[in-house]
């Protein structure tokens, strides 16, 4: 048995997503605020049932509380006799819910037996089941908000009356349930129906209705049928020079080995055969430390006898000692390392790198998760288990791994945890099924996985008219599934270079190395407001930037393509200088094909910069267009039309150029090139300068010889740039003033 998805509504952004659970490991990624930890919290806090009393008003959809404290104004507004308006189907429409989908096999039938919604159900149908956040008894929270908001408003009246204005709580039903949420909701199961289920339209689900007068399954559905475990975020471990514990308590490892030794090895716990030896141990210690104690003691209550203690009817006093093996691992020092090269030099735990401290720390609690799971050692002979079978499913949930460790730890780790909570013999062709989920923000994470087990957390911006934005879910494993051309260049280029696409508010994708190296520069110096944002700097080349164009449009990514204008003759693919009326062309397909889909070179040089952008308005075209360019100092301006980015660069930096002292390679070329007396030859020289040279050294010249920040960027790339920094403050402003319109109306 598997869990084949989940899908989450009305929690924080997650106003509704469908989240794809691989069979072994499945990764979330995203950027900051795109909703991997609210979609971890909702299945920490509704799949674990001993965390549920976590969960506050502030894990509602923001937005839902209008719609909310609307049907209390509603109840408020009814008479004293009047039936309040209890339509459950109305509530159920705004909570918080999680509902899991289940794919069993024929062996698992025992174990679902109470999940199958009719008799008709069969092996090829999933199993539903929706948790969600909801009054225990509509009528009750009714009875009580009236109560609370009638008597708060008649206080009002009467202090009004005496020259005060007070506002009693609670003036809204969000008011009155902060105070009294878990009193009035609690987290309900009901059952779903496989034949309603739809599909997702545009990556956002249509969760089925429940059907009128539904009643909540009593039990827990998951009981004896999934075993839940979580290894939360910012493990925090303690300082060497502090003892606190910490926030994610993860205080030591000493803590969790003194643990799995109470529940698998303690002797003293259900003891059997094997654990006679090791009591005699401890007993016959016992019995000789006592007599050292009693001896001991002798002279020291010998003075209390002094003072007539004790007398005749009083209590004697006698020294014993208890010995239990957990409280031998019960101080700071019980985990030591030891330090290579000597066996009898040791430091303690909280000396080891934190690193290493987070490694040991997860691996460990993967370790006993599995084997609590498999009731391995003393968990066996556990009074409370015994009755329950073992779960068929073991879900371990994994918040950021990555805490403290380099980049091969991670990967190392990522490779290693799915085999660590399969490594036991029971797991081996069994019938128990075990899925990892982990949430990341490290690309080498993402890198070392296979595209099928990542799902990206895409954020969607608000409509404008008061909703905030939320977030949707992509399965890459869809994403990448045809295996097309396209598909495997994407698939192939992401894996030999890097992830962190799938982490960044925006990508820019450049021609080559020359602008990638010179760009960093260039947004440092001119561009402050996006130097603060996480862009991705992608070098991907002219002829293969359109191949990324279905994952950009996917990923829903803010992008910026930096190409050239590759222009070739009318009748052929000879490449030739730029020049008007000629009735050249572009050889460029990202021109051509994707944005601004223009071929002749007339056009593309007179386009409006609108026109150079998507329809939806998240990607856009910059190259080499027309510019003003004071060839001679004093002499009218003329224009040019740069070839290439290194062209470009030359015309928007002249006088840093020809200032240059013993350039080399093709930076020498071009400031030959400035020589020539008229812009028209020197445009040519440059032309033929071009042909078969080495572009990264330009850049790395410049670098060389001169202050990055000297560098202007062509006046293409600076609109490009001004571009994509205008939008991400545009979506920047566009959250906050939504968020606090709809924290206004809450």
């Amino acid at each position: 048995m598997k869990i084949a998805f989940v899908e989450i509504q009305n929690f924080r952004k997650l106003k509704a997503c469908r989240i794809g659970i691989a069979d072994e490991q499945t990764v979330f990624v995203g950027a900051n605020n795109s909703g991997k930890t609210s979609a971890m919290d909702a299945l920490i806090l509704f799949l674990k049932k001993s965390r549920r009393k976590a969960l506050s008003t502030t894990d509602f959809t923001l937005s839902n509380w209008t719609l909310i404290n609307r049907l209390g104004e509603r109840w408020i507004d009814e008479t004293e006799d009047a039936t309040a308006e209890l339509a459950a189907e109305e509530w159920h429409a705004l909570m918080p819910s999680v509902d899991v989908w289940l794919r069993a096999r024929e062996e698992d039938l025992h174990h679902v037996k109470d999940l199958l919604p009719t008799l008709d159900w069969t092996l090829d149908d999933l199993l539903g089941v929706r948790l969600i956040f909801a009054p225990k008894d509509m009528e009750q929270l009714y009875r009580d908000f009236r109560s609370a908001h009638n008597a708060a408003r008649t206080a009002e009246a009467a202090s009004i009356r005496q020259d005060r204005d007070p506002h009693l709580w609670p003036t809204s039903l969000r008011e009155y349930l902060d105070r009294q949420l878990h009193t009035q909701l609690e987290v309900q199961s009901f059952l779903l129906d496989p034949d309603k289920r739809q599909e997702p339209n545009e990556n956002v689900p249509r969760p089925q209705k429940l059907p009128k007068g539904s009643k909540p399954i009593r039990r827990d559905p998951f009981t004896g049928l999934v075993k839940i475990d979580v290894i939360t975020a910012q493990r925090g471990f303690s300082d060497a020079k502090t003892d606190a514990p910490s926030p994610g308590g993860f205080t030591s490892l000493s803590n969790q080995l003194r643990s799995y030794f109470t529940k698998h090895l303690d002797p003293s716990t259900a003891p059997d055969a094997s654990d006679i030896e090791a009591l005699d141990a401890i007993e016959a210690a016992r019995s000789v430390f006592n007599d050292k104690l009693r001896t001991s003691f002798k002279p020291a209550l010998g003075e209390l006898e002094k003072l007539n203690y004790p007398g005749f009817s009083d209590p004697r006093i006698t020294i014993a000692s208890k010995i239990e093996p957990k409280e031998s691992l019960d101080h700071e020092t019980a985990v030591q390392f030891t330090v290579p090269g000597s066996d009898s030099l040791s430091l303690p735990e909280k000396y080891n790198g934190l690193g290493y401290q987070n490694l040991i720390s997860i691996v460990f609690n993967l370790i006993r998760f599995r084997d609590e799971w498999m009731r391995e050692g003393k968990a066996a002979k556990n009074e409370e288990l015994l009755d329950l079978p073992i779960a068929p499913l073991h879900v371990v949930l994994v918040e950021e791994p990555e805490a403290h460790l380099h980049a091969q730890v991670q990967q190392a780790f990522i490779n290693k945890a799915y085999k660590v909570l399969r490594n036991h013999d029971s797991l081996q062709d069994s019938t128990f099924s075990t899925q990892l989920v982990v949430s990341t923000h490290s690309s080498h994470i993402a890198h070392e996985m296979d595209f099928s087990c990542l799902r990206y957390f895409r954020r969607e911006e608000g409509s404008g008219n008061g909703d905030i934005p939320t977030a949707t879910v992509v399965d890459l494993s869809e994403a990448f599934g045809d295996q097309d051309k396209t598909t495997r260049f994407a698939t192939r280029y992401l894996q030999t270079t890097h992830c962190d696409l799938f982490f960044a508010d925006a990508a820019i994708l450049v021609e080559g190395s020359a602008e990638r190296i010179l760009l960093p520069h260039f947004i440092r110096k001119h561009l402050s407001k996006l130097d603060t944002n996480y862009v991705s700097l992608m070098e991907i080349g002219g002829a293969h930037a359109h191949r990324l164009r279905s994952l950009l449009e996917l990923l829903g990514l803010l992008s910026l393509v930096i190409t050239d204008l590759d222009s070739i003759h009318e009748s052929s693919t000879q490449k030739v200088r730029p020049e008007r009326k000629k009735g050249y062309r572009t050889g460029n397909t990202t021109l051509k094909t994707w944005v601004p889909r223009e071929e002749a070179l007339d056009r593309l040089l007179d386009l409006d910069a609108n026109l150079k952008v998507t329809s939806d308005g998240l990607i856009r075209a910059s190259y080499q267009c027309p510019v003003q360019v004071e060839y001679k100092q004093g002499a009218d301006t003329a224009e040019a039309i740069p070839y290439t980015f290194e062209d470009a660069l030359v015309l928007q930096n002249l006088d840093l150029i020809r200032s240059c002292k013993k350039p080399k390679g093709l930076l020498k070329k071009l400031k030959a090139a400035l020589a020539c007396e008229s812009l028209e030859d020197a445009m040519l020289k440059m032309f033929e300068s071009l042909d078969q040279a080495k572009k990264a050294d330009l850049a790395l010249e410049l670098l060389f010889l001169n202050a990055p920040d000297q560098v202007k960027p062509p006046l293409y790339i600076e609109e490009g740039l001004q571009w994509l920094e205008d939008r991400l403050e545009q979506r920047k402003l566009a959250t906050i003033d939504s968020e606090a319109s709809e924290t206004a109306h809450a």
